[in-house]
């Protein structure tokens, strides 16, 4: 889950600042990188999900985390929310001007490795590893497609 979630949200005008201030690398954690926050809202349910997206990778992130987290409410699952959310991600990650992003999950969280098959994801390695005692699986998403590889 997104660690944006952890946030105070009231008030909510600080919230907003905080989010835009790590957008830009201010008053992040030391070991962080400045990341963007994104939601997803239906008109009907309200917030459905949330994505946070690292601007960079950190030695730390290559091994889990990767360029993009996101999750989607428990109730709304299954109803391709993490689909969406992930290819409104990608799509602020090449505005940024990445080429590629890493996302990381557990090997048993099928939901997750099929939204990220969904957006193109490529399986580069998978490890088992020992904090999380599971095995993670690292994927690659190109989104330059220039033909210039």
């Amino acid at each position: 889950m997104p660690f944006t979630l952890s946030f105070q949200y009231e008030p909510f005008d600080a919230l907003l600042k905080k989010l835009s201030d790590h957008a830009e690398g201010v008053g992040i954690p030391e070991g962080f990188v400045a990341n963007s926050s994104y939601w997803l809202v239906d008109d009907e349910a309200g917030i459905v999900g949330v994505s946070n997206l690292r601007h960079v990778l950190t030695p730390a992130l290559r091994l889990e985390g990767g360029h993009i987290g996101y999750g989607i409410r428990p109730s709304l699952r299954r109803r391709g929310y993490g689909v969406e959310i992930l290819r409104h991600s990608l799509a602020k990650a090449a505005a940024l001007g990445l080429k590629r992003v890493l996302l990381t999950c557990g090997k048993d969280n099928i939901g997750s490795v099929r939204v990220i098959l969904a957006n193109g994801g490529k399986l580069e390695s998978e490890e088992f590893h020992p904090p999380r005692n599971e095995v993670l699986q690292r994927y690659w998403i190109d989104l330059a497609h220039d033909g210039s590889d």
